[in-house]
């Protein structure tokens, strides 16, 4: 049965299906991931994510190819020092590019430790250095505390440039899920205070709207790993009363922005069969009709996070390569 949508949209049809490999992938791990449909099981999110997803200096050094270190960066005004974890590839010339990390967890759990083999393959492949920013989580930490903490955290990077030895003038956002919206949020704060000039951004699976009444959401309900109730707490845990309020900051949901001119080429991926599909291909538009740049790609039946759960899958290495060709065109390599 068709399911009424928000005025002036038309009806909302039944859930677009997974990939039937992702689909097939998706049922056995499904019962490992954190169901989180309420406020008191952000604690136990972050415990398996911390198990799941946070990698040790060993495993990133990768026997050694790369140094590993972190630094204490000043937050902004009256906010608390942060921290950033800096992984550089010994081999590479400085200066080398920078691709500035926001990590994934639905803006209430994760640490920069997230990083994942694809991101190490771009640091090998491209001589990139990997900055990763450990932002504070909600909902402890309202917004604006999440995206100052990375504007913060990149203001450092790009002063610091000579120390870390890599190149102010190829500096990547990127990140996934929150840290993709995290990204392009740190992406309009760059441009409306003026800097650091920033090369690109990747923004994957970007968590973008607070509102939470599209269509893919509507669609997404009860399905996959992130879906609308789940993408409720989250936004409810950043933004408290106030989510889907008209009053929203594009800061806070970049979404809500009505002035997408002037930012970094933007890489954007969503897949078809999750919550963020429409607002991913909304803001894709946005910069279009701004003016801007954006390479678009919406992959059939993926759902969330289906790169990371099934990595073999053809989708998941088609989306790989998607990644890794825009990286290598916008890094010049």
């Amino acid at each position: 049965m068709n399911v009424p949508s928000s005025p002036g949209t038309g009806t909302v049809g039944p859930p677009v299906p997974f990939d039937s490999e992702l689909a097939a992938i998706l049922e056995t791990v499904l019962p490992f991931v954190p169901k989180i449909d309420c406020m008191d099981a952000i604690a136990s999110a972050r415990l398996s994510a911390a198990k799941g997803l946070s990698m040790t200096d060993e495993a990133l050094s990768r026997n050694g190819e790369f140094e590993i270190k972190e630094h204490a960066v000043p937050g902004q005004a009256n906010d608390p020092n942060i921290s950033v974890l800096v992984i550089r590839p010994k081999a590479a010339p400085s200066p080398m590019p920078v691709l500035y990390h926001m990590h994934g967890g639905g803006m209430i759990f994760g640490t920069s430790r997230d990083i994942t083999e694809e991101m190490l393959d771009w640091a090998h492949s491209f001589g990139t250095a990997i900055v990763s920013v450990e932002y504070r989580l909600a909902p402890e930490a309202r917004h604006p505390a999440p995206v100052e903490d990375c504007y913060a955290g990149l203001l450092w990077t790009v002063e610091h440039c000579h120390e870390l030895g890599i190149d102010p003038q190829r500096v990547v956002l990127m990140g996934a899920s929150a840290g993709g919206g995290l990204a392009a949020a740190t992406a309009l704060l760059a441009r409306d205070r003026g800097g650091p000039e920033l090369t690109g951004q990747l923004l994957m699976c970007p968590m973008l709207d607070d509102r939470n009444q599209s269509a893919s959401a509507i669609q997404g309900e009860g399905r996959g790993v992130w879906d609308r109730k789940a993408n409720e707490i989250g936004w409810t845990a950043l933004l408290g009363d106030s989510r889907g309020d008209e009053n929203v900051s594009p800061y806070a949901a970049p979404a809500r922005g009505t002035d997408l001119s002037n930012l970094p080429p933007a890489f954007i991926d969503v897949g078809s069969a999750e919550t963020f599909r429409d607002e991913a291909v909304a803001y894709a538009t946005g910069i279009w009709r701004a003016g801007g740049t954006a390479d678009l790609h919406v992959f059939a039946g993926g759902f969330h996070a289906y790169d990371v759960l099934a990595p073999l899958a053809a989708v998941s290495v088609a989306t790989r390569q998607a990644r890794s060709d825009w990286l290598r065109r916008i890094l010049g390599d």
